[in-house]
């Protein structure tokens, strides 16, 4: 199987310095670059998501600096061309599908912002399931740790959990 990694809005906006900063972030986030990190090692793509909201807003507006990946993400995946989405799914509207069948893959490994938002909405997707999703719980976080819980309690039945050392 060819599995892809698929970081989900990784962005300024859920870090210090941004308008909604998200519960457990900065270890979050070295669980995601060790999960780029094994992508990589195994020859697997990375695929980065950035969420978007079209117009002028104070939370991911065209124009704000938390609407951006975070640098040192991008620095990890130099070549990555980010999917844009402007809903939870990071299948809807986007052309990741087409993305993914261009790569081969048959298997996506999910992680990134937020566990009860758009990596759940993702991970349910009708377009996923072609692709034997799996997430990783430690390299995803959302408001608080009762909700990230929740989250991943209720996703539990449908998507296989993997650690960052198992998914690749």
């Amino acid at each position: 199987m060819k599995k892809a990694l698929i970081v989900i809005d990784v962005q300024n906006e859920y870090f210090e310095g941004g308008a909604f900063v998200l519960w457990n972030g900065e270890q979050t986030l070295e669980n995601i670059k060790k999960a780029i990190l094994a992508a990589q090692a195994a020859g697997a793509p990375v695929i980065l998501v950035r969420h978007a909201i079209k117009g002028e807003t104070p939370f991911f507006g065209e124009t704000t600096k938390g609407r951006q990946i975070r640098d040192d993400i991008l620095a990890m995946v130099p070549d990555a061309t980010p999917i844009i989405k402007y809903n939870a799914d990071v299948f809807y509207e986007t052309d990741l599908d087409q993305v993914l069948q261009d790569l081969g893959v048959d298997e996506v490994i999910l992680c990134g912002m937020m566990t009860h938002n758009c990596v759940l909405f993702s991970a349910l997707s009708r377009d996923i399931e072609k692709y034997n999703p799996k997430v990783i719980p430690e390299a995803c976080t959302t408001v608080n740790e009762i909700i990230h819980m929740l989250a991943l309690q209720g996703l539990a039945t449908r998507v296989p959990f993997v650690s960052v050392e198992e998914a690749f």
